[in-house]
């Protein structure tokens, strides 16, 4: 089956006034865990376009707040949501605000170079870091979900979530592409170190 960038997500998303078919993934992911809630805190590592902190917003309520952080810059704005052009590697905590984040979600990759080894192992340095900032800021009993590819180093992102979470699952929701080999880990209610 051909590679189509329009399929019915893209085509969904821009009836339901999402700005990505991401959006999808993780609406699926939260009916699926239940990651956040109502007046929580949300951090949205690789939040550009912002459909994940649309997401979110939905749930979070007026005490709710989404702060997002991406190299490119977030054009959506909303009332209780912060945006932040920021490496996740150069991670700046005067972000939070001096509040402990709820749930930390990563839709984060690096630009693709169609070498699978080459993506694969960039892809796990950014889960690496992601796991950085969760040990260091995710509030225990908060939950993570964050972007991989398939390969070898999958699985040791697999042993450090399962030591920094109760219980962690590999999801692969409806809206990922065909043949992809995108994948997330879901990390529930973070023990406390």
């Amino acid at each position: 089956m051909a590679f189509n960038p329009k399929d019915r997500f893209f085509h969904k998303a821009k009836a339901d006034g999402y700005l990505a078919r991401s959006a999808y993934k993780l609406d699926e992911m939260q009916k699926k865990f239940k990651l956040f809630r109502s007046g929580d805190l949300v951090l949205d590592l690789g939040a550009a376009p912002g459909a994940w902190s649309q997401v979110a917003l939905k749930l979070l309520g007026p005490k709710g707040l989404v702060v997002g952080l991406d190299l490119k810059p977030v054009e959506f704005t909303a009332a209780n949501a912060k945006f932040y052009q920021m490496d996740a590697f150069n991670f700046d905590s005067e972000i939070l605000e001096g509040r402990a984040v709820d749930c930390l979600l990563s839709d984060m990759m690096a630009n693709t170079t169609g070498f699978r080894d080459v993506d694969q192992a960039r892809s796990f340095d950014l889960c690496g870091q992601v796991l950085n900032i969760a040990e260091k800021y995710l509030k225990t009993g908060g939950n993570c979900v964050l972007k991989i590819f398939e390969g070898p180093d999958a699985k040791k992102i697999d042993e450090r979530f399962r030591t920094l979470f109760q219980e962690s699952k590999r999801y692969k929701p409806e809206a990922v592409r065909k043949g992809s080999i995108e994948i997330y880990i879901v990390g529930l209610r973070k023990k406390a170190l």
